[in-house]
């Protein structure tokens, strides 16, 4: 899994409304978010973590960043640390490099959301392209996802003032 079709189908089986935003091509959450015209707190950043020898995904809001101090415990992990391209090849096959979906449950990894994305009403993220993008209700995405939601990531701007 996942194309973009495998991801629309799902969605589809799961009587889940969405929209597909078409722009510019996009590589990093930033840049996402301007050309979708989506405020950065409502775009989900998907990082894949490998922890202890494990993968799993974190989804937060793309104006946040890991909270380092809080990460090792929420995943119970000694060893945390980025996915590497070559991972996220394997792992994603059918997804352009960085733009994997925050659907963990179709590849079989845990996923944990920030609670700070989990409040909001919509979700939008990569669909498996940097050109494409998906809207739909955070209540759909955490009825077919059911993520543990946990704090683990801080807004850029808490980060300056602390």
């Amino acid at each position: 899994m996942a194309k973009l079709s495998d991801v629309i189908e799902y969605l589809k089986h799961n009587n889940v409304h969405y929209e597909v935003i078409e722009h510019a091509p996009a590589f990093s959450a930033h840049e996402v978010a301007v050309a979708s015209h989506v405020p950065e707190k409502e775009l989900a950043k998907t990082l894949i973590l490998n922890t202890d020898g494990k993968y799993c995904m974190m989804v937060m809001p793309a104006d946040h960043r890991l909270n380092d101090h809080v990460l090792h415990h929420i995943l119970n992990a000694k060893h945390v640390h980025l996915a590497t391209e070559e991972d996220l090849m394997q792992i994603f096959p059918d997804c352009e490099v960085g733009a994997m979906p925050p659907f963990g449950n179709l590849y079989a990894l845990p996923v944990y959301t920030d609670k700070s994305l989990a409040e909001d009403d919509v979700i939008v993220f990569n669909a498996c392209s940097h050109t494409r993008s998906i809207r739909l209700k955070m209540y759909d995405y955490l009825r077919l996802v059911k993520p543990v939601v946990a704090e683990f990531s801080q807004s850029r701007f808490e980060r300056e003032e602390a």
